[in-house]
Protein backbone atom coordinates (compact mmCIF):
# COMPACT_ATOMS: atom_id res chain seq x y z
CA UNK A 1 0.00 0.00 0.00
CA UNK A 2 2.92 2.36 0.48
CA UNK A 3 4.33 4.61 -2.20
CA UNK A 4 7.64 6.45 -1.69
CA UNK A 5 6.12 9.80 -2.71
CA UNK A 6 3.28 9.78 -0.18
CA UNK A 7 3.55 10.91 3.41
CA UNK A 8 1.44 11.85 6.39
CA UNK A 9 3.68 14.88 6.90
CA UNK A 10 3.59 17.99 4.73
CA UNK A 11 7.17 17.72 3.49
CA UNK A 12 9.25 15.06 1.75
CA UNK A 13 12.92 14.95 2.72
CA UNK A 14 15.10 15.91 -0.22
CA UNK A 15 12.23 17.46 -2.20
CA UNK A 16 10.53 20.81 -2.34
CA UNK A 17 6.91 21.42 -3.30
CA UNK A 18 6.80 23.44 -6.50
CA UNK A 19 3.03 23.35 -7.01
CA UNK A 20 0.00 22.53 -4.89
CA UNK A 21 -2.75 20.85 -6.92
CA UNK A 22 -5.34 20.55 -4.15
CA UNK A 23 -7.11 17.83 -2.21
CA UNK A 24 -7.35 14.34 -3.66
CA UNK A 25 -9.34 11.47 -2.23
CA UNK A 26 -10.33 7.88 -2.57
CA UNK A 27 -13.61 6.68 -1.12
CA UNK A 28 -14.87 3.14 -0.81
CA UNK A 29 -17.87 1.69 0.98
CA UNK A 30 -17.77 -1.90 2.19
CA UNK A 31 -20.07 -4.27 3.99
CA UNK A 32 -19.32 -7.49 5.78
CA UNK A 33 -20.68 -10.65 4.23
CA UNK A 34 -22.84 -12.95 6.32
CA UNK A 35 -19.97 -15.44 6.36
CA UNK A 36 -17.50 -12.79 7.49
CA UNK A 37 -19.86 -11.66 10.22
CA UNK A 38 -20.38 -15.20 11.51
CA UNK A 39 -16.66 -16.02 11.25
CA UNK A 40 -15.71 -12.79 12.99
CA UNK A 41 -18.25 -13.43 15.73
CA UNK A 42 -16.78 -16.88 16.30
CA UNK A 43 -13.27 -15.41 16.49
CA UNK A 44 -14.41 -12.98 19.21
CA UNK A 45 -15.17 -15.98 21.41
CA UNK A 46 -11.51 -16.97 21.32
CA UNK A 47 -10.20 -13.42 21.68
CA UNK A 48 -7.20 -11.77 20.10
CA UNK A 49 -6.87 -10.46 16.57
CA UNK A 50 -10.04 -10.97 14.53
CA UNK A 51 -8.30 -11.79 11.26
CA UNK A 52 -11.41 -11.74 9.07
CA UNK A 53 -12.13 -8.14 10.03
CA UNK A 54 -8.45 -7.17 9.91
CA UNK A 55 -8.18 -8.45 6.32
CA UNK A 56 -11.38 -6.62 5.33
CA UNK A 57 -10.06 -3.37 6.83
CA UNK A 58 -6.70 -3.74 5.09
CA UNK A 59 -8.34 -4.41 1.71
CA UNK A 60 -10.66 -1.45 2.15
CA UNK A 61 -7.88 0.96 3.14
CA UNK A 62 -5.70 -0.25 0.26
CA UNK A 63 -8.54 0.32 -2.18
CA UNK A 64 -9.17 3.86 -0.88
CA UNK A 65 -5.41 4.63 -0.96
CA UNK A 66 -5.09 3.38 -4.55
CA UNK A 67 -8.11 5.46 -5.60
CA UNK A 68 -6.52 8.54 -4.02
CA UNK A 69 -3.26 7.89 -5.91
CA UNK A 70 -5.24 7.52 -9.15
CA UNK A 71 -6.97 10.84 -8.53
CA UNK A 72 -3.58 12.49 -7.85
CA UNK A 73 -2.05 10.95 -10.97
CA UNK A 74 -5.01 12.11 -13.09
CA UNK A 75 -4.40 15.75 -12.15
CA UNK A 76 -0.64 15.53 -12.77
CA UNK A 77 0.76 15.13 -9.24
CA UNK A 78 3.98 13.27 -8.52
CA UNK A 79 3.47 13.20 -4.73
CA UNK A 80 0.74 13.35 -2.08
CA UNK A 81 1.40 14.95 1.30
CA UNK A 82 -0.69 15.10 4.44
CA UNK A 83 -2.27 11.68 3.79
CA UNK A 84 -5.06 10.77 6.22
CA UNK A 85 -7.77 8.16 6.62
CA UNK A 86 -11.27 8.54 7.97
CA UNK A 87 -13.99 5.95 8.45
CA UNK A 88 -17.71 6.34 9.03
CA UNK A 89 -20.32 3.70 9.65
CA UNK A 90 -23.01 4.46 7.07
CA UNK A 91 -25.36 1.85 8.50
CA UNK A 92 -24.89 -1.23 10.64
CA UNK A 93 -22.27 -3.41 8.96
CA UNK A 94 -21.57 -0.86 6.19
CA UNK A 95 -18.51 1.38 6.49
CA UNK A 96 -17.20 4.18 4.31
CA UNK A 97 -13.42 4.59 4.26
CA UNK A 98 -11.93 7.81 2.96
CA UNK A 99 -8.26 8.34 2.18
CA UNK A 100 -7.29 11.92 1.39
CA UNK A 101 -4.30 14.19 1.07
CA UNK A 102 -2.88 17.13 -0.84
CA UNK A 103 -1.67 16.44 -4.37
CA UNK A 104 1.56 18.26 -5.15
CA UNK A 105 4.32 18.47 -7.69
CA UNK A 106 7.74 18.14 -6.09
CA UNK A 107 11.26 18.60 -7.41
CA UNK A 108 14.49 17.18 -6.04
CA UNK A 109 16.58 19.54 -3.94
CA UNK A 110 19.69 17.87 -5.40
CA UNK A 111 20.18 15.33 -2.60
CA UNK A 112 17.36 13.03 -3.66
CA UNK A 113 16.75 11.19 -6.93
CA UNK A 114 14.09 12.54 -9.30
CA UNK A 115 10.62 11.63 -8.01
CA UNK A 116 9.16 8.48 -9.53
CA UNK A 117 5.70 8.77 -11.10
CA UNK A 118 2.69 7.84 -8.99
CA UNK A 119 1.50 4.32 -9.84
Amino acid sequence: MTHPMTTTTFTLDGYRVTRNLGVVRGITVRSRSIFGTIGGSLQTLVGGNITLFTELCEKTRTEAFDMMLGHARDIGANAVVGVRYDATEVMQGVTEVLCYGTAVIVASEGTAPPPPPLR
